[in-house]
């Protein structure tokens, strides 16, 4: 009894222990207002006037209140060549339908996080990705939004990458619903480098080269990276020796 009882110890220490790191960390905005957030720009996103050439953007960014403690919201920002205005697609609990596309701030702070820019695409292969985009948008199969396990936000930006090629990007860990596959339990990894195994994104494992070896269980990520010298912990995401720029191209 003692052992299995050190066991059960040591085995809640594992889950918690990224989540209660994430509590001293300065990207969360833990009691604050949502009414009174920060939603400006981040100045991540070059200007239309200075950048006329096509542009594709994928951002992450803290989840609102206690879900940032687990999770993180993408979103995919568009600017057709020529255009003086982005398109932000992305899924939110409060919209009705959930899926948006609209113009908007391509790096708005969400609810005050501070974004992160995942990938950034320029020029002609931006044109031909938003194209496939929004192909891509107008196909999405879900009108309902779960925060866990899916469909949310992040089930929507991984639907996207499957979908289009020119978006060979490795979400965050604690994308939270990236791996949510409804009725398939096997799939391409969203980087289209490996391949996954999940029930409903609660349960499953992934190995690719991109993302490495990922370990969900019930929607928390375990996993190692060895292609970049990382590994994957629940809450702190993805820890890594040397942390790359954003893919540019």
């Amino acid at each position: 009894m003692k052992r299995a009882l050190l066991v059960f110890i040591a085995a809640i220490v594992f889950v918690v222990s990224g989540p209660v790191l994430m509590l001293a960390s300065d990207e969360l905005r833990m009691g604050q207002s949502w009414r009174d957030a920060d939603r400006s720009s981040a100045q991540l996103a070059p200007s239309p006037a200075s950048e006329p050439r096509a542009v594709v953007q994928v951002y992450a960014a803290r989840a609102f209140s206690w879900r940032g403690i687990f999770a993180v919201h993408t979103w995919v920002a568009t600017k057709a060549a020529g255009a003086d205005r982005y398109t932000v697609h992305q899924v939110a609990g409060w919209n009705h339908p959930p899926l948006s596309s609209r113009t908007d701030i391509p790096d708005r702070r969400w609810v005050g996080a501070t974004p992160k820019l995942l990938l950034d695409l320029r020029g002609a292969q931006a044109a031909t990705a938003i194209t496939r985009i929004e192909a891509a948008v107008a196909a999405y199969p879900y009108d309902v939004y779960r925060i866990w396990p899916g469909p949310n936000s992040n089930t929507f930006v991984a639907w996207l990458i499957r979908r289009v090629p020119a978006l060979a990007v490795e979400l965050p860990p604690t994308a939270i619903g990236k791996d949510y596959l409804e009725a398939k339990v096997f799939a391409r990894a969203p980087s289209a480098t490996g391949y996954q195994l999940s029930l409903y994104g609660a349960l499953g494992i992934l190995a690719a080269r991109e993302e490495g070896i990922e370990i969900n269980l019930f929607g928390l990520v375990w996993g190692i990276d060895p292609a970049d010298l990382a590994i994957k912990w629940p809450g702190l995401g993805r820890i890594a020796w040397h942390d790359p720029e954003p893919d540019a191209r």
